[in-house]
């Protein structure tokens, strides 16, 4: 779809859709669905099997993930680092499917097979009554992870809107039965809104938004782009920033969901510190599973010297 629709204003009324332009989108809305009415096992197979398929035509997004990974885990040998190539495109392939049980079916089912730590965090930082910036990550359960949380607490969301404006709606409809509400990225207000009402809001800082307000933290090592944001908003708040997380268990059917405490000393003055802390607390958290990371996105793009040479190559 193209880029261009980005930019129109966001409309949630299915009956705006009904142009024909629209309808490959709804084939693919109909399978997602239906999919979604699959037993788990029978999903994650498919997911799989999406994935390996991935990994065989997805030629650019391969060579971003195994660049990511030569650069974040230099201690594996070249075998290794191909192997959780590999493993990282069947975990996200499973992660697409599961976006058909966040959007289209109630993830309470699915509570008897989630574990959640360290709840107590999140309800001792909440209990101070200024809010709190959940500190998400790009992880292959995102949707389904976020769905799983709101079982267990309260929040609202904020979202990047996909670039097809049906798929938008169709993801914030489903954000909106789950989350209180799905804030727009660039919805300040909003978001300070939520802050306000003690309300905890998920909010992911590990992606490469470019080269405006941000300052360059090791992530893996390697200095990453990373927003300021997350201290501007701590600091005129007063919020806590939580960390959490949530992954596909290896060992069968079933997902485990982490609370952490808040965030010491958080906003600290020094946004290269806040940044250097945000990312390391990321990085542990990724460590838990490697493979359920979005390594598929260009993390490292925006390199600290605009005249240094990109990781990536040609796009």
């Amino acid at each position: 779809m193209n880029r261009k629709y980005r930019k129109l204003p966001r409309n949630t009324n299915y009956s705006a859709y009904l142009h024909p332009r629209w309808w490959p989108t709804w084939l693919g809305i109909v399978v997602m669905w239906s999919v979604s009415r699959l037993p788990i096992r029978v999903q994650w197979w498919l997911g799989k099997v999406a994935g390996l398929l991935a990994l065989r035509l997805a030629r650019s997004r391969r060579h971003i993930a195994g660049v990511n990974i030569r650069l974040c885990f230099p201690e594996l040998t070249t075998a290794q680092q191909s192997a959780l190539v590999r493993k990282a495109f069947i975990a996200n392939g499973i992660g697409l499917l599961e976006l058909g049980i966040a959007w289209f079916r109630n993830p309470a089912r699915l509570t008897g097979i989630t574990r959640v730590h360290g709840l107590e965090h999140f309800e001792k930082a909440l209990s101070e009554g200024r809010g709190i910036l959940l500190l998400g990550g790009h992880y292959s359960t995102l949707d389904l992870g976020g769905s799983l949380v709101t079982e267990f607490i309260e929040a609202d969301v904020m979202q990047r809107d996909h670039n097809n404006p049906l798929m938008n709606a169709v993801m914030t409809r489903a954000r909106e039965r789950r989350y209180g509400q799905a804030l727009s990225a660039r919805d300040l207000r909003g978001l300070f809104r939520s802050l306000k009402k003690n309300r905890a809001v998920w909010y992911a800082t590990d992606q490469d938004y470019g080269r405006k307000d941000i300052v360059f933290a090791p992530f893996f090592g390697v200095p990453a782009g990373t927003i300021t944001a997350t201290s501007r908003i701590a600091e005129r708040s007063g919020c806590k920033v939580v960390p959490f997380s949530h992954f596909r268990r290896e060992d069968g059917p079933g997902y485990d969901i982490y609370f952490h405490p808040a965030l010491e000393d958080f906003p600290s003055g020094d946004d290269l510190q806040d940044a250097t802390l945000i990312n390391q607390t990321i990085e542990r958290e990724v460590r838990r599973a490697p493979d359920q990371y979005l390594w598929m996105h260009r993390r490292f793009k925006t390199r600290p010297d605009p005249d240094d040479p990109g990781f990536y190559g040609r796009r």
